[in-house]
């Protein structure tokens, strides 16, 4: 768990910043018929330009250096030669150290002709984020921020999945506490003030459960389904928490 002070707080906007941006960068490049590991060149790329290290290879050697994740891919997918195609839905997740400070956020990026369901389910994955950010001040109980995700994700028609949760982060990718995404009883702790978590909506038009691919990395959808994943990286205050992430959007 990471309570930041005001000198660690300007430390991971500067990371945050980072991290949005290289999520923009990627955003911009991606085109039907290049690679995921050709965007995920990109990516790193960029973070270099940065003075800035991936964090998922630094923490757990992950090989790459951003997780690209496509359509019934949740999270974790692993950039390779997979060729992009149209009506695709491309998860960006990227997460950064810099200065031993890490941040960590997500987008989906519908490409057209997208499916109505895919452009849906990409709109209620932001909607559910959003929503959250609304709810997810010093002293309100953890699980109000799972409460506001489930209940908007279901008003979509959705589901959400819950063997995947947002968490907090600062010094490493994962730290306590754990933020489901769903209304979890127990957790009624109190959100406090300076905390840092990532809330990270993922979605699915299915089920909600996933299985592990061969590479033992990328999660996808048990039933085949699209999935969808928004997250930021935020600092709890008393009022609207500090959205360090917010530029990637």
């Amino acid at each position: 768990m990471t309570i930041v002070s005001a000198d660690e707080l300007d430390a991971l906007r500067a990371v945050g910043r980072i991290v949005g941006l290289t999520l923009q960068a990627m955003k911009d490049a991606l085109r039907p018929g290049m690679t995921t590991a050709e965007l995920d060149a990109i990516g790193a790329e960029f973070l270099a330009a940065q003075g800035a290290h991936s964090a998922p290879r630094q923490v757990y050697d992950f090989p790459g250096d951003t997780c690209i994740s496509i359509n019934d891919e949740t999270v974790h997918g692993v950039p390779n030669g997979r060729v992009i195609q149209p009506g695709d839905l491309v998860t960006l997740d990227v997460t950064a150290e810099l200065d031993g400070y890490i941040a960590d956020a997500a987008i989906t990026v519908p490409l057209p002709p997208v499916s109505r369901t895919g452009r849906r389910l990409c709109r209620c994955a932001a909607s559910a984020l959003k929503r959250a950010l609304q709810v997810a001040r010093a002293g309100r109980p953890i699980n109000h921020i799972g409460r506001v995700v489930e209940a908007e994700v279901r008003r979509w028609g959705f589901a959400v999945i819950p063997s995947l949760s947002g968490h907090g982060l600062g010094r490493t990718i994962h730290e306590e506490p754990t933020i489901p995404n769903f209304y979890h009883r127990r957790l009624t702790q109190p959100l406090e003030e300076g905390l840092v978590i990532a809330i990270e909506p993922i979605i699915t038009a299915g089920r909600g459960r996933v299985i592990t691919d061969a590479d033992g990395w990328t999660l996808r959808t048990a039933d085949g389904a699209l999935s969808a994943h928004f997250e930021h990286t935020v600092v709890i205050t008393g009022g609207p928490p500090i959205v360090l992430t917010e530029v990637g959007e």
